[in-house]
């Protein structure tokens, strides 16, 4: 009986080692900021490492996932939208995306989690089922930062196709045409797009707004030890 105590403890040592020793080596291939710059060198490096931060707390460094990133301090007539895979290292797409029509004009300063308000939510977003609805096919997207984003589902923030999000409206009206608040796409790349993100990947909305900036549950040390290091870095 003792033998088979001991072994059975031998054998649960040994799993917890594997366990642990998996949960470093998913931490140690996780590419950095510097790498996604490479992919894509027209994203900005502090967003890359600002969205990173956000993407380890969330899943704990786990590299299966995708990560989003939306970068709205740049214009909507430039290309401000990249999908990377984390653990293949790659960058799958490099898109042009809509805001809301109450947060701006060609470059958005405003931004809300309030219903009705027609504005963008800034932070870091889960992404949920994919639905039927006037726009076609549809990503719903849950905001996880209490305050800024969780509001999305009642609003309805989702990623659709809009006509009003291809870079041909740009010649006539000097931007893209603006949404209610979800970050549309150009419907030729909308179905692709959708397929890849699926259900269970991140997207991260950024702007260089201090108030979310400090608040932010995945960017604080506070609630998530690399935070601050991390955001420290960036500056």
């Amino acid at each position: 009986m003792i033998d088979r105590f001991g072994e059975a403890l031998r054998l649960c040592a040994a799993a917890c080692g594997l366990l642990v020793a998996s949960g470093a080596w998913a931490q140690a291939q996780l590419p950095s900021a510097e790498e996604l710059n490479r992919l894509a060198p027209k994203a900005d490096l502090k967003a890359l490492r600002l969205a990173l931060t956000a993407y380890q707390c969330a899943s704990r460094g786990e590299p299966h996932q995708l990560l989003t990133v939306i970068d709205y301090s740049k214009p909507s007539r430039d290309k401000r939208l990249w999908v990377f895979d984390l653990k293949a290292r790659k960058l799958l797409f490099e898109e042009w995306v809509a805001h809301g029509k109450n947060s701006g004009e060609d470059v958005p300063t405003t931004f809300s989690n309030v219903p009705n308000s027609y504005q963008s939510s800034l932070g870091l977003f889960s992404t949920g089922q994919t639905y039927y609805g006037k726009h076609g096919r549809s990503l719903r997207l849950e905001g996880l930062e209490p305050g800024i984003n969780d509001n999305s589902m009642a609003r309805a923030i989702v990623m659709h196709a809009a006509a009003y999000a291809d870079p041909k409206v740009v010649p006539s009206l000097g931007r893209l045409g603006r949404s209610l608040g979800c970050p549309a796409v150009r419907p030729a790349i909308a179905g692709k797009l959708i397929d890849t993100l699926g259900q269970g990947s991140y997207v991260f909305a950024y702007y260089p707004q201090k108030d979310w900036l400090n608040r932010s549950l995945y960017l604080s040390q506070r609630s998530c030890p690399l935070g601050e290091r991390t955001t420290l870095a960036s500056k």
